[in-house]
Parts: C-alpha cells; sequence; structure tokens
C-alpha cells in the first residue's frame, strides 16, 4: 500500500507519516529530506530547488517527478511506502498513478488529508525546529513542545535546527501556493475513491482514526 500524506505545511504530514512508518512497516519517504539532500550536497539540482523553496514557491513538476519516481524504484518500497509532500498538484498524482500502474500494479494507493486552519499552521512553523540528525528527525514547538535543554534533541542529543525558510511571509507564500493547488489535487483522489480526510487536533487520536480506515480498504 503507497499512503499518501497530504495536507498544507505544517500540518503534521512528516509526524504522522513516521508514525504511520513504524507501525505498519512502511519506508517513509519525505520529499522535502530528498531535496535537503540534494541542497546540502550543493548539486545543479540542489541549487534549483533551493532557490524556489527560498522563495516559497513549489519546485516545478517535472523536477519533482523525476527525483520521487528514482526513489520509488528502490528495493524497499516496492511492497509500498509513506510518501510525505508527493504528490502535490494533479500533474504529480496522476503521474504517481502511472507510474505505480505500470511499476506495482497490485498495491492500493491512499491518500489521508490533514486539514489544519492556516493560522495554526504558522504558529506551528514559525516555532518549529528540528533534530540535526537525519536519522532521527525528531521535531520539537518551542511553544507547545519544547525540548528539555534547550537547543537539544531529547532523543539523540543532537543539535536542534530551524529552517531558513521557517518564517511568517515564506510560510505565508507557501500556503497561497498550496491552497491554490489543493483544490483540484484533493477532488483528484476523491474521484478515485482514495481520499479521507482528517482534522488532527490531538495525535493520539488522529493516528488511531487513520489506521482504522487503511484497515478496512486493506
Amino acid at each position: 500500500m503507497y499512503i499518501i500524506m497530504l495536507g498544507a505545511p505544517g500540518t503534521g504530514k512528516g509526524t504522522i507519516g513516521k508514525i504511520l512508518s513504524e507501525d505498519m512497516k512502511l519506508t517513509h519517504i519525505s520529499t522535502g529530506d530528498i531535496f535537503r539532500e540534494q541542497i546540502n550536497k550543493k548539486t545543479e539540482l540542489g541549487k534549483k530547488i533551493e532557490n524556489y523553496i527560498e522563495n516559497g514557491l513549489l519546485v516545478p513538476d517535472d523536477v519533482v517527478i523525476e527525483t520521487v519516481e528514482a526513489r520509488l524504484l528502490e528495493d524497499d518500497v516496492k511492497n509500498g511506502a509513506i510518501l510525505d509532500g508527493f504528490p502535490r498538484t494533479v500533474a504529480q498524482a496522476q503521474a504517481l498513478k502511472e507510474f505505480l500502474s505500470e511499476n506495482n500494479p497490485n498495491q492500493k494507493r491512499i491518500a489521508i488529508e490533514l486539514n489544519v486552519p492556516d493560522d495554526e499552521i504558522i504558529k506551528r512553523i514559525v516555532n518549529r525546529v528540528t533534530c540535526s540528525n537525519k536519522e532521527c528527525g525528531a521535531i520539537y514547538n518551542l511553544d507547545t513542545r519544547p525540548p528539555k535543554v534547550a537547543g537539544i534533541c531529547d532523543i539523540c542529543g543532537s543539535e536542534l535546527r530551524k529552517r531558513k525558510d521557517d518564517n511568517e511571509e515564506t510560510v505565508r507564500k507557501r500556503l497561497e501556493v498550496y491552497h491554490l493547488n489543493s483544490k483540484d489535487l484533493l477532488e483528484f483522489y476523491k474521484n478515485n475513491n482514495a481520499l479521507y480526510s482528517i482534522c488532527p487536533k490531538q495525535l493520539e487520536e488522529a493516528v488511531k482514526s487513520i489506521k482504522e480506515y487503511l484497515n478496512r480498504r486493506k
């Protein structure tokens, strides 16, 4: 099963996606992580991606599709995966549908929408810090869920960092772009009978509800 996490930036796709990944033994694929790896390596692709992200814009479909499809050909995701941050447009969704139909036709695609108000999202993101250890990747909120020791991850002891694009101006731009693209994308999965929408007020309840839905769809 391929589980597609949908929702605006800061809705909790990464957190819930990682929990589902552990519970369901499916690899968690974050488009953001793939992009940041390219940026850190200072590849030509990474430079292009960085320019789009820093300006609050989405990376073009052709670049995203090529990057993700290459990842989906690797052995650890042949039986399914948690997709976090992809697809973000109907063109990407259609490309994913065609790619999986050709390469893994027996696995289902289910889209989970996390629906959170914009004001709440902005509060979350501007106060967000993330563990610099990629293998850990724990996320904290300086307002609602701060680390026990300032600047240090509770889990692995690595340094916590704030992303350059986690500021209110950039977040508002990202939300505008998301809303512009999300209506048709959500409609695409609704029409394919593959959409489950939830407002995740409490993490445990949200995960439980999603897992119950996925079990019914197996």
